[in-house]
């Protein structure tokens, strides 16, 4: 391991050090004005004004990835395939560059698996799509009636694009952005992806040998766990399976979660322990992902934590042209991307993120003093992020929090080939 390179560091960049200089002047100025019972200067709310939007969001609702070794199967019938023409948005894939959309190895191998009824498996369904309409029309109440911030129909100079390059997310998104903009828009909507070896919106296992090498084991480990491993053959029993075919409480979760929002059933023995699947499955997560091991946190999202950070000190900076920042910015991800993105701000509530959840974090300036704070929201619910005082919480302390596992680019890759740089000094 090289020392030093990931110690926790001052989240200040050197672009933005002028620009917030004033507001350190500011803050000491406050320091000597009256003080609430916290001991902090209360802020006027009333003077704050909002800069910038992020989201990130899983994907709607969709078929299993892989159905369970069981005789009876749920139907998963092509009507479930038909798109509600509210959610019809036109919209183009690029990679990240603006070349051509690369080519997604994950779709092709979900094609291999046909269910029962003619879907394959991940599909996005309608009853996915209506649930990403319905966020993208919870945004526009937010950000277009309620805070006329954003323009009501959609504009490229305004909004950023990006998701994995998995067909249920890019649809999902387009549905999101027809609720948001009801269909309307004043130039071509481009959604940015990137190749699957490059990915960083979801933990990279194939990019990153040193995150592969950390958690191969502890997967392996965590169904023999006491009480897992007890619970995890109670539910195999009582659906008569007896083989070791890659059954876990993922597997369980991902088909029990697809059925009950779809009002599906295979096997009452799936809607029997449901609770207790969805647990052993956060227990079996939280177990890999050990939250206590910031390298695997780093590996796993530090890489998207950078990207977020990087927009909003672009914001923040004077000198950032105009036409380098979006007002919105959108992030189409997955479940195994936002729990470590959870655990890492200190908002984790122990249950699996749904369907359609979002993450949403709002940029803001107090017009008197100048300082800058950051509103975090979890399923449209406020939060406190760890290391901040309340709710709303001053950039330079959320920054901090997120400076513990942040990784640029360079930084990422380093980590990431350790394993591999270990083993080959050993050979």
């Amino acid at each position: 391991m090289i020392t030093g390179v990931f110690s926790v560091r001052t989240w200040v960049p050197v672009g933005v050090l002028t620009s917030l200089a004033y507001c350190v002047h500011q803050r000491r100025v406050a320091r000597a004005e009256p003080r609430g019972p916290d001991g902090r200067q209360p802020v006027d709310r009333s003077q704050l004004e909002l800069k910038m939007v992020q989201v990130v969001f899983r994907h709607g609702a969709r078929s299993p990835l892989k159905p369970l070794p069981q005789k009876q199967q749920a139907e998963w019938n092509l009507q479930l395939l038909e798109v509600p023409p509210h959610t019809q948005f036109d919209y183009t894939i690029t990679n990240l560059a603006g070349g051509p959309k690369p080519h997604s190895p994950f779709d092709s191998q979900y094609r291999e698996t046909k269910l029962k009824g003619g879907m394959f498996a991940g599909q996005l369904t309608n009853v996915g799509m209506q649930q990403m309409f319905a966020l993208g029309e919870r945004l526009r109440k937010n950000y277009v009636e309620d805070i006329p911030f954003l323009s009501p129909t959609f504009n490229p100079l305004e909004v950023f694009v990006r998701s994995t390059n998995i067909y249920r997310n890019l649809e999902s998104t387009r549905c999101l952005l027809a609720g948001l903009f009801q269909c309307q828009k004043e130039g071509p909507i481009i959604i940015h992806t990137d190749e699957a070896s490059s990915e960083v919106l979801y933990p990279n296992y194939q990019n990153c040998w040193n995150l592969q090498e950390r958690t191969r084991g502890r997967r392996k480990a965590a169904s023999l766990q006491p009480g897992i491993s007890e619970d995890l053959q109670k539910v195999k029993e009582g659906m008569g399976i007896t083989s070791n075919d890659g059954v876990d409480f993922f597997s369980l979760l991902d088909n029990v979660a697809a059925e009950q929002v779809h009002s599906l059933l295979s096997c009452p023995t799936l809607k029997r322990f449901a609770r207790m699947i969805e647990q052993r499955a956060v227990d079996t997560a939280l177990y890999v992902i050990q939250g206590e091991d910031r390298e695997s946190l780093q590996m796993a999202v530090g890489p998207f934590l950078h990207i977020l950070e990087s927009n909003l000190l672009k914001v923040v900076d004077p000198a950032t042209p105009p036409d380098k920042t979006r007002k919105l910015y959108l992030y189409a991800a997955h479940d195994v991307t936002l729990m470590p993105l959870l655990i890492t701000l200190g908002i984790f509530d122990h249950k699996w993120p749904p369907f359609a959840v979002d993450l949403t974090m709002e940029l803001y300036q107090h017009q008197e003093s100048k300082e800058w704070f950051v509103q975090l929201y979890y399923r449209g619910e406020e939060q406190v992020p760890k290391g901040c005082p309340d709710r709303l919480c001053p950039l330079d302390k959320f920054l901090n929090t997120l400076s513990v596992y942040t990784l640029s680019p360079e930084k990422y890759h380093t980590l990431c080939s350790q394993v591999q740089v270990m083993e080959t000094e050993s050979d």
